[in-house]
């Protein structure tokens, strides 16, 4: 933090221009800071219907002062468990007070922001908090942190500004509401050097209106204490946020194309993937299956003697799974000839082929370079060479790693696991197939699959080979009619 003194503070020495005052304007979610902004403006420069995304600079001049104003997106409440079990106990059934808490997102902007919309920097910094709504210490945290975010020295700066007054009961004065909501919002008004104003900005059209006046009384008096210096953010916090920003652009455009690539192959809802799951004998494979599609399609707990397909919606694709009968873990040969061709058919019944071969593997099962080359052989004697493009490794019972990351888990692997994930493109994802349904992570495999479909270009799903279809159709079993198939895919 840089305090130097303003050349603008005492103006023009020939009159030309007025002196300026700079104000940024912090606060929370529904907390007033846009209509705030509007009050000291003396006019609706701002819609304070709308929440605020983007940090805003608004003008104006008064007794004989150059006033620049900015607005900036509220900063985030973040969740606390225990408040929010509180909440649950106290008031089960009943509708909070409280604005609800959004998730940050990617348009978020931090407080630096504003203060670089004012440069060289800010006089004064007004934490802008309702009285209607309550001020904990989860609310207090958050205040030190965007303070944190602009650096040292922030605080000789700030100014507490409360909004909503007119809503106080009859009789309550703005300093017994201090005393009165606890030591989270003391320490915040103490932490501003005990400096606040009270702001009711239902009343900015009337003619005994002197809040905008008494508030700029209070700014001269700091910026007299101050000694005329202002607020500027050290160079080094600007340049972090200017990577972050940029991060956060380069993040945007990134899903923009995403999305627009997606609806180019796509070319609109529902959008089918036909999924096969191939791998050994007792490695999940019906569990994954039943994970992906939301519901207890297949027989788990019981080995798989016949293909069979089910179809679900899921995250907004219609996706098609056929399960199949497992390999043997050591050798093609010992694998029944039955069991391949049974394989082969299941990739028969997702016309005119599957788009991913889902190789389980489970996180618990360790990979020697015999069950590798096991594993290889039968994708590719079963399926051709091509087989690799379309593969991808999915690792189930995903609960058994508790916190540690699958790349971590990969790592630990060694190399054969390693060279496994080479051949399928790295591309892998693991499940917990004990709560169909339920884990999210279902939405980020289709993702992949999709993504995969895209790098692959005009091959994008693996052709049915007229030797994987044989007369002797018993085996499989479905129990959609054969002109029910996937023919119409949309991902062809």
């Amino acid at each position: 933090m840089a305090a130097v003194s303003s050349a603008s503070d005492t103006g023009d020495p020939r009159g030309r221009q007025p002196p300026e005052r700079r104000l940024l304007i912090l606060g929370g979610p529904q907390c007033g800071k846009t209509s705030t902004v509007n009050t000291i403006l003396g006019d609706e420069v701002f819609d304070a219907g709308t929440e605020t995304t983007h940090s805003n600079v608004g003008h104006t001049e008064m007794y004989g002062r150059r006033v620049t104003v900015v607005d900036t997106p509220p900063w985030t409440i973040p969740a606390d468990p225990e408040d929010d079990a509180e909440e649950n106990n106290d008031n089960a059934g009943a509708e909070s007070d409280s604005p609800p808490r959004a998730p940050p997102s990617l348009d978020s902007e931090g407080p630096c922001m504003g203060a670089i919309l004012c440069p060289p920097g800010p006089h004064v910094i007004l934490l802008v908090v309702s009285v209607t709504q309550p001020f904990t210490d989860t609310h207090r945290r958050a205040a030190d942190e965007q303070l944190g975010a602009l650096g040292g020295g922030t605080w000789r700066y700030s100014m507490v500004l409360f909004t909503g007054v007119d809503k106080l009961p009859k009789g309550v004065f703005i300093e017994e509401h201090i005393s009165n909501t606890g030591e989270a919002l003391q320490w915040l008004v103490e932490r501003c050097g005990s400096r606040y104003h009270a702001f009711d900005n239902t009343r900015k059209e009337t003619e005994d209106n002197t809040q905008v006046p008494e508030l700029m009384e209070k700014v001269e008096e700091m910026i007299t204490d101050n000694q005329g210096w202002y607020f500027e953010v050290n160079e080094l916090i600007l340049l972090e946020e200017e990577q972050a920003r940029r991060a956060l652009e380069e993040e945007r455009m990134r899903m923009e194309e995403h999305a627009r690539q997606r609806e180019q192959m796509i070319g609109g809802p529902p959008r089918e993937l036909r999924l096969l799951l191939l791998g050994w004998k007792g490695v999940g494979k019906s569990s994954v299956g039943n994970s992906i599609l939301g519901r207890r399609y297949f027989e788990s707990g019981q080995e798989t003697d016949l293909c069979l397909r089910r179809q679900a919606l899921v995250s907004g694709r219609r996706v098609t799974i056929v399960d199949t009968p497992g390999w043997d873990w050591f050798s093609v040969r010992r694998t029944p000839k039955r069991i391949r061709q049974e394989s082969q058919r299941g990739a028969a019944l997702l016309r005119p082929g599957p788009h991913t071969l889902l190789l389980v593997l489970p996180v618990v099962s360790s990979l020697t370079a015999r069950k590798r080359r096991t594993l290889l052989a039968h994708l590719e004697a079963l399926f051709g060479d091509d087989a690799c493009l379309h593969t991808m490794v999915l690792f189930s019972c995903g609960d058994w790693l508790g916190c540690t990351p699958i790349e971590e888990h990969i790592l630990r692997g060694g190399r054969e696991l390693q060279r496994l994930l080479e051949y399928c493109g790295n591309y892998y994802h693991v499940l917990d197939s004990k709560t169909p349904g339920k884990d999210r992570s279902v939405s980020v495999l289709l993702d992949k699959i999709e993504e995969m479909i895209r790098e692959n270009g005009d091959k994008a799903f693996l052709p049915i080979q007229v030797e994987w279809l044989s007369e002797e159709s018993s085996y499989s079993s479905d129990n959609t009619e054969p002109e029910d198939d996937c023919r119409g895919c949309q991902l062809q």
